[in-house]
């Protein structure tokens, strides 16, 4: 194989697409059924909505049950998943069984608020049963995920030889982006015509995305034959018993960086739109349409970065990233007005697909074996998920601890990442291998 099996890789990006738009739809709208009947917060919907009334500290933490729950299951998962033998593949079992269990539950989530009677509006305390349910909805729902993300990722390098890893991971965050975009933007127009149709349509798409990406890809035989070949059971530390000692260093350096750079990146994203309302004095949708520039400038870029990458190597692809996406968020600092801050986060979307594109094949590619790979992709989302949780919290505190100065988001997100930066200066694996 000398060149990017494309068709290929479009069909495994199958599954980042239909996670990457559940997601989107998740985000965008559970929060406004757990705090719609509060009439502060009805106000600013554009669309009538029953829900239960919750305070936002409460609805941030139902929120944040995600990732406390990726961050037990998914690295678990991709263990398992390397030791499992069945006569559909190692990770495909794990996907064909909770997918459906996960869009079921997903469908049953907006059940609930349309079931409260108006006279109930926002009194959670007389919904108990219908709040148990959505509750039960939204529990199923993300232990479901957290069980198969890992194995979806994990195809991309059981398939892809280690030298076009990278290439395939920006078409895959290409596909990750267009389900995003789809739920953001068809989401929007089925929402207005009935609430619960984002979750009906955008669950139906997923089992059609799933159901292609096990029609069409194929896991190898020499890896799942392996797997009958290995000791049963958990295991998650057996992937990593056997690691050089050298690609053990790159490896918790790696992970470290991971973690600085999501804890920075996190910062932006938590409170941009607080950032744009305090210090721009836009509103919180214009806000949001800002940062959608870096959004949009990184689906752009993200096959770019692989072949760039693919050029120069991933480890200096990565810190020139961070270190230029640290240079326009410090001139953001410094000049806090719509225009500037607009073009900085455009070219500051391409810097992070340099960096986010190139991370994951640099974490598995510090695996000494091909038999392993779920463990060490459960690795990587360790360290994101950690961010995440960390993230906001001390994020939030530095902004208190300046008198809620929101513009101080653009010197925390720098600092983070010159940690980052420092870490991957001392990896010396992880780059692409030799093609067999």
């Amino acid at each position: 194989m000398d060149r990017l099996d494309y068709k290929k890789t479009f069909l495994i990006g199958f599954g980042f697409f239909s996670i990457s738009m559940m997601w989107a739809l998740y985000n965008t709208y559970v929060p406004i059924f757990l705090q719609a009947g509060d009439p502060a917060f009805d106000a600013q919907l554009a669309v009538q909505t029953f829900g239960f009334g919750l305070s936002a500290t409460l609805t941030g933490f139902i929120m944040t049950l995600d990732n406390i729950a990726a961050f037990f299951i998914q690295p678990v998962m991709g263990a398992i998943s390397d030791r499992t033998y069945t006569r559909i593949g190692r990770r495909m079992p794990y996907i064909v069984a909770c997918a459906p269990i996960a869009v079921l539950a997903f469908a049953l989530i907006p059940i609930a608020p349309m079931l409260i009677p108006p006279e109930l509006n926002g009194q959670v305390e007389q919904l108990t049963g219908l709040f148990a349910f959505f509750i039960a909805s939204l529990g199923v729902m993300l232990l479901a995920m957290a069980v198969f993300r890992t194995p979806v990722i994990a195809l991309m390098p059981d398939l892809i030889p280690s030298p076009f890893r990278s290439q395939a991971n920006g078409v895959i965050n290409l596909m990750g982006g267009l389900g995003g975009v789809l739920a953001f933007l068809g989401g929007g127009i089925l929402y207005k015509i009935y609430r619960p149709l984002p979750f009906w349509v955008g669950g139906a798409i997923t089992l059609i995305a799933v159901g292609i990406l096990f029609w069409k890809v194929k896991e190898p035989k020499e890896l799942v034959e392996s797997a009958a070949q290995q000791e049963p059971g958990l295991g998650i530390f057996r992937g990593l018993k056997d690691i050089p000692r050298e690609n053990a260093r790159s490896l918790a350096l790696l992970i470290l960086a991971i973690f600085f750079w999501f804890v920075g990146y996190n910062a932006i994203e938590t409170f941009f739109s607080s950032y744009g309302v305090a210090t721009l004095g836009v509103s919180e949708s214009t806000a949001s349409m800002i940062l959608s520039v870096a959004y949009i400038t990184f689906i752009a870029f993200s096959i770019p970065s692989g072949i760039i990458a693919s050029r120069i190597g991933r480890k200096r692809t990565i810190i020139i990233g961070l270190a230029a996406f640290t240079v326009l968020l410090v001139i953001a600092f410094f000049v806090p007005v719509v225009p500037a801050v607009v073009a900085l986060l455009a070219l500051g979307g391409v810097a992070w697909s340099l960096v986010n594109i190139n991370s994951l094949p640099m974490v598995v590619d510090t695996s000494p074996s091909e038999e392993v790979l779920g463990t060490y992709t459960g690795l990587y989302y360790v360290a994101g998920t950690l961010a995440a949780v960390v993230g906001p919290i001390l994020n939030g505190w530095v902004i208190d601890l300046t008198g809620r100065n929101y513009n101080m988001i653009f010197l925390v997100t720098p600092a983070f990442f010159v940690l980052a930066i420092l870490c991957m200066l001392g990896v010396t694996k992880g780059e692409a291998k030799t093609a067999a």
